[in-house]
């Protein structure tokens, strides 16, 4: 469906019950979406549509809950958005409903208690690994890692960049499009292995809030001209 030549489309937050998911909700249906909060209970999914629904001060139909599995299947692009002890199982369960579907994972592979230091699964990193789990019926796309829920869910600006990186440059330009459509300025980094890099600068940045006692260091790319 598209909305005055913009492509609108419907998307499922698996895991969205969290602040991460909720951010990234809030920024997509500001810009139109129709967005499903998914949960492994729907009672837990509605309660999460219910708060952002307070949050943004207004009621829409564009905002619903379902389980996870319902909310996949009902979407057109699905976000897995779960504490990375949750990403392997989360993913083994939904593997048949994903197919055919461009996934985007904002998950990092962040193994308390030490949070600050980058620790990287076997397969290199949580896009590879989803990847691997969900095979080559889907294109996974890495992004949002570095972009606190505290700027998602702000009023003002984001003044934060977003890495995109993934299987396929046709999948990273339609994901660069929803990253445009939350307000921040995506890039394109390439392909699903540079992932590593995206998510390890993660605990980095997390060292640094802990350093400078703030919430929400982000990144920025620099010297490149301004091309819009």
């Amino acid at each position: 469906m598209t909305e005055n030549n913009k492509k609108i489309y419907t998307i499922s937050i698996i895991g969205g019950t969290g602040k991460e998911g909720k951010g990234l909700a809030y920024r997509w249906l500001l810009a139109g979406h129709r967005v499903i909060i998914g949960s492994r209970k729907f009672e837990k999914a509605q309660k999460a549509v219910n708060e952002l629904l307070d949050f943004m001060g207004e009621r829409t139909d564009r905002l619903v809950g379902m389980e996870n599995r319902e909310a996949v299947e009902a979407g057109d692009i699905a976000v897995v958005s779960v504490p990375y002890a949750a990403h392997r199982p989360t993913l083994e369960d939904l593997q048949d409903a994903l197919q055919g579907k461009i996934v985007i994972d904002v998950v990092v592979p962040i193994v308390p208690p030490k949070v600050t230091k980058v620790q990287m699964p076997p397969a290199g990193s949580a896009a590879q690994e989803a990847q691997e789990i969900l095979g080559d019926g889907c294109q996974v796309v890495d992004a949002f890692q570095n972009i606190s829920h505290e700027r998602l869910l702000g009023k003002g600006d984001t003044d934060c960049d977003v890495l995109v990186c993934g299987k396929g440059k046709a999948a990273r330009e339609v994901v660069l499009g929803l990253v445009a459509d939350t307000g921040l300025k995506g890039w394109d980094a390439g392909p699903i292995e540079n992932a590593v890099v995206v998510e390890g600068l993660t605990s980095i940045l997390i060292g640094l809030n802990i350093q400078h006692k703030v919430h929400a260091s982000g990144i920025r790319i620099t010297g490149i001209p301004d091309q819009d």
